[in-house]
């Protein structure tokens, strides 16, 4: 198998009446069979069974069956392989849940509030419970139409509905509102179901076959002209010009011949205005322009925004930019358009500088479940980011551009930014981060200091925490963990005097720009002591803050 991305493009095609209801007909009978396939295959079915007795019922081909019964083993797939991590998500926040209510219970001024609380971790431990449930018997819930609309019908006003007849309209129609199409790399066109030929215009003209039972009222194929894609239409004219008969020698040591290609699978979606096509198929390989020699970009993916920092083949700090990612409060397409413009151009860096892409392997799926108890505007900046999406967004461009991506573990990054690049470059402890990720990516060691480490903070301040002695027979993390640990207990020192709550003096508009922290006079243990230099070298010295 190839390790090349499969692609997603889509058009909305100018469709005639006739052609919206044969699609219309269409989706309604594949709807009918993907949930009558559903309802076998948990009832504990044989697919080839299933596929004798459905191709005469609904009257479709044998293709067409395979199409439905894929479409339809990916979404079981998905809520199999995701319930566990819900799983254990749960269990986090009810855990999170009880703490909060143990700490509410002791102060009779938030009886309020407590109520509040114990409805949630009720409802958490209701669900839990559910889970196990459907995971120890296998069991599988799927809500086709969605789990809103369905909902919808309880409370028809708020929701926009003058009779439970007109839900029941848009009930059916989101039941039935798709249809896939599945491609083999070894059939004509990259597609048995439905076929693109390329017009002398340069336009896709489709070819869909019809199911049998739609052959007396709307023949056998639905032909659909004129279709372009803005992005990516030069990726499936190449995908269909690969498709070649070539000759080939069977087992037995028969000759025969065989064609070869890449695979298109269509997606027909409706949605408010009309219907959207999909078309999905497999990169064209792209060569790699970037070189690690020369050094790395690196991306620190914070909450609301997004740190970019360049190094140089030693590890040196070289540009900073900070790209802010402000997805709370922004509908699905406006947070996908920002990822979109904030993932190209970091790309766009690399691919001008010649420097791989360095990503850490994030997952804030734990940091989600420990939203109980935390500051409301932290917890609502968390569950609105995207993090995947900003990931895969960085990975997919960085392909169509040729740049290596290179993956490291992130654990420790932002104490070692933290701790050894914030205060020595004047940067924020994020900005600090995506260089430590970027030494990571080189394969560069960072060592902790010596005696003292000196972390800035938020409004202009710092805080000075001795460093614990390392264990040479341990692997330096060990030391960076112990680090951690006596930085979180300087914070809350900090916070606890009170010195954070003052209003930091504004920076300029370049500093703000770079994400730079302001300058202060901060000095090590050891700053005013005499060192064996040469004369005059010392009073030099004496200007250097730490």
């Amino acid at each position: 198998m190839s390790d090349r991305p499969i692609c997603t493009y889509q058009t909305r095609p100018v469709l005639g009446a006739d052609q919206v209801l044969v699609l219309d007909a269409y989706a309604e009978l594949y709807g009918r069979a993907e949930r009558s396939l559903f309802a076998a295959m948990q009832a504990g079915g044989s697919i080839n069974d299933l596929k004798r007795a459905f191709q005469p019922r609904f009257q479709i081909t044998a293709r067409q069956f395979n199409a439905i019964r894929v479409g339809l083993e990916g979404k079981i797939e998905s809520i199999k392989a995701r319930r566990p991590e819900l799983i254990t998500e749960l269990e986090s926040r009810i855990k999170k849940a009880a703490k909060v209510v143990a700490k509410l219970s002791l102060k009779p001024s938030a009886a309020a509030k407590l109520h509040q609380k114990k409805r949630r971790l009720h409802i958490l431990r209701t669900k839990l419970s559910s889970l196990q449930g459907d995971h120890k018997s296998g069991a599988v819930r799927l809500c086709f139409g969605s789990k809103r609309l369905f909902n919808a019908q309880f409370d028809l006003a708020v929701n926009n509905y003058a009779t439970h007849e007109q839900w029941l309209s848009d009930w059916r129609a989101s039941r039935a509102n798709q249809i896939f199409v599945l491609g083999s790399m070894d059939e004509l066109a990259g597609n048995q179901s439905c076929q693109a030929t390329v017009a002398c215009d340069g336009s896709l003209t489709l070819q869909l076959r019809l199911p049998d039972a739609m052959r007396a009222s709307h023949g056998k194929y639905l032909t659909i002209s004129g279709v372009r894609f803005a992005y990516g239409h030069e990726a499936i004219t190449a995908a269909l010009a690969s498709s070649q008969r070539v000759a080939s020698v069977t087992k037995a040591g028969k000759s025969t011949v065989k064609r070869i290609g890449s695979a298109l699978s269509y997606r027909f979606v409706r949605d408010d205005k009309s219907w959207r096509v999909f078309v999905s198929c497999e990169a064209a390989p792209v060569q790699t322009t970037t070189k690690s020699a020369l050094g790395a970009i690196a991306v620190d993916i914070n909450a609301d925004h997004l740190a970019v920092s360049e190094v140089d083949r030693f590890g040196n700090l070289v540009e900073l930019q900070r790209i802010d990612l402000h997805t709370y409060g922004k509908t699905t397409n406006q947070a996908k358009a920002l990822i979109g413009d904030a993932t190209v151009a970091i790309v766009a860096l690399a691919s001008k500088t010649g420097k791989p892409l360095v990503l850490e392997k994030l997952n804030f799926a734990k940091k989600k479940t420990e939203l109980e108890g935390t500051h409301a505007r932290h917890a609502r900046m968390l569950s609105s980011f995207a993090c995947n999406k900003v990931i895969s967004g960085l990975k997919a461009a960085a392909f169509r551009a040729g740049v290596e991506v290179i993956e490291v573990n992130p654990a420790y990054t932002s104490v070692i930014g933290a701790v050894n690049h914030a205060q020595r470059n004047g940067i924020s402890v994020h900005m600090g981060a995506a260089v430590a990720v970027a030494r990571r990516g080189l394969s560069l060691s960072e060592r902790c200091p010596k005696r003292e480490a000196t972390v800035p903070t938020r409004n202009g301040g710092h805080v000075t925490f001795g460093v614990p002695a390392r264990n040479r027979t341990k692997h330096v993390w060990s030391q960076w963990g112990k680090v951690r640990s006596s930085l979180k207990a300087a914070h809350v020192a900090h916070g606890r005097s009170g010195l954070p709550k003052g209003m930091p003096a504004p920076l300029s508009p370049e500093m703000r720009a770079l994400s730079a922290t302001r300058p202060f006079t901060a000095k090590s243990r050891d700053a005013n002591r005499q060192h064996n230099c040469s004369v005059g070298v010392h009073g030099q010295l004496a200007d250097v803050p730490f």
